[in-house]
């Protein structure tokens, strides 16, 4: 016979949040930024056991269980894939001499005082026109990162400066998944969707500029310019910069912005990535691959290690020479071990139902619009951390709140911003979310260390709560045409 199943508790579906948190804080303590390396990994599957043992309880099979836990991992292969192919093209970039040419050249324009100003505009452009904060990332924010490390940054926040101008184009672009995922869940159409979230962005994005373009008058430039023009030597020693080298990066956001799925551009990027590096850089293809004499097979090592694993391009400075580095795809596999672990708890939360359970308890206390969307708010940044995906943090209090807002009188497009103001642009600081995870293997900065200084996406929860609970631009059903606008 069938077990009958039981509704959780509030109680019983935040046990397994509380051990996360506890597991997680502890790996932070005694492991520091080397946490994702496997203690948080295994804290996850841990949590994951314990979330296991309540859904039993409830009475749910383990054929149930595992089928929730198949679709939650599922739900993460595009990125999985994705990942590994931008690892892919990291290295055949830097092999062939595109990532060099651009830290090269970027040096010789970009002052060190308007550097991670400019920094959030160009990742903010690039994004925009493409959609993909991640294939912003993957492309111009490598390059931004080494340009900025080798004016003697932090590299903190170089990359919050790339994720915040990244973020801003991914969530205001026709072209991005989420931006059209949001007015789906909500109930609205795209383009009334992003004319509405100006009201939040606009402010967002500026106080961001502006407290980076301050930021930018704190940094030594001495330091800087005698660091830039060690890096600028030992690129020109070291690469054969032919401008014809930009013509891939240019190809790839041409194949992005005309809707080619990401992972088959990003791959097309990365083989011509090869084909280049065998054209114009054969004394790195013969260092790289420790083969001298027969170019062929010498070409053939060479950028299969560069695809494959990590390798660096030797100089006689150390800081260097870990500026010219690349991981591989060897190098994500940290990461999708981090993303299929991360996918495993929140398949176990879902399947019994202990997500949802958490999420209708907070609407019990949403009585003023203000509190309503800080609800919203919060639950969206709740399943970023325990769905570990961005997109259930969108879909899922989608669906949940489209009645309630509907039924306080308000328009759709007003949930909808919620949720890309929170759900959206919070997954990145989140170190086991899909968004924070792929990041941080990308530029090689952990979570922890550039989350701080993701201006635009700390900024932007908080901004969409203050014009709710100060009444400002909030539509209503009742509106007249000419006050919605």
């Amino acid at each position: 016979m069938t077990k009958a199943k039981k509704e959780a508790t509030f109680f019983q579906a935040l046990i397994p949040i509380f051990a996360l948190i506890i597991l997680l804080t502890t790996n932070v303590l005694l492991f520091g930024s080397d946490a994702i390396s496997g203690a948080n990994q295994v804290s996850l599957l841990l949590a994951a056991g314990v979330a296991g043992i309540i859904s039993w309880r409830l009475g749910y099979n383990w054929e149930e269980i595992n089928e929730s836990i198949l679709r939650s991992i599922n739900s993460s292969m595009t990125a999985i894939i994705i990942l590994l192919t931008i690892g892919s093209l990291a290295g055949t970039w830097l092999l062939s001499g595109i990532v060099p040419a651009m830290i090269y050249y970027g040096l010789k324009i970009l002052n060190p005082t308007i550097f991670l100003f400019a920094a959030v505009i160009v990742c903010a452009i690039v994004s925009l026109a493409t959609g993909s904060s991640w294939s912003t990332v993957a492309t111009v924010g490598i390059a931004l990162l080494g340009i900025g490390k080798a004016m003697d940054m932090s590299e903190g926040v170089i990359a919050g400066a790339i994720i915040s101008g990244a973020y801003f184009g991914d969530k205001m672009s026709p072209l991005s998944d989420t931006t059209n995922l949001a007015p789906a869940m909500a109930g609205t159409d795209l383009f009334t969707h992003i004319r509405y979230m100006v009201y939040t962005t606009a402010p967002s994005i500026i106080i961001t500029l502006l407290i980076f373009l301050a930021w930018g008058f704190t940094v030594d430039t001495s330091v800087a310019q005698q660091d830039s023009s060690e890096v600028l030597l030992a690129i020109e020693n070291s690469f054969n910069l032919n401008p014809l080298l930009f013509l891939v990066p240019v190809l790839v956001v041409f194949l992005i912005i005309k809707r080619v799925p990401a992972s088959p551009a990003l791959l097309i990027g990365a083989l011509l990535g090869g084909i280049f590096a065998v054209i114009f850089q054969p004394n790195i293809i013969n260092q790289v691959s420790g083969i001298e004499g027969d170019y062929v097979k010498s070409s053939f090592v060479a950028v299969m290690k560069a695809l494959s694993v990590s390798i660096n391009i030797q100089t006689d400075n150390e800081m260097i020479t870990n500026l010219l580095s690349a991981k591989g795809m060897a190098g994500m596999l940290n990461t999708v071990w981090l993303i299929v672990c991360a996918m495993i708890f929140g398949g176990v939360m879902e399947s019994c139902g202990l997500l949802k359970v958490i999420a209708h308890q907070i609407i019990r206390f949403a009585h003023s619009t203000g509190s309503l969307v800080a609800s919203t708010a919060a639950t969206c940044i709740f399943f970023n951390i325990t769905a570990s995906d961005q997109y259930m943090a969108i879909a899922v209090p989608g669906r949940m709140f489209s009645d309630t807002y509907r039924e306080r009188g308000l328009k759709p497009e007003v949930l909808s911003r919620t949720l890309e103001d929170t759900g959206t642009v919070t997954s990145v600081l989140v170190p086991w979310n899909t968004c924070g995870a792929t990041q941080a293997g990308v530029l090689g900065v952990a979570t922890v260390v550039y989350a701080p200084y993701c201006m635009f996406c700390l900024i932007s929860p908080f901004m969409t709560m203050f014009m709710a609970f100060f009444n400002i631009k909030i539509r209503r059903l009742h509106d007249s045409p000419e006050k919605a606008r």
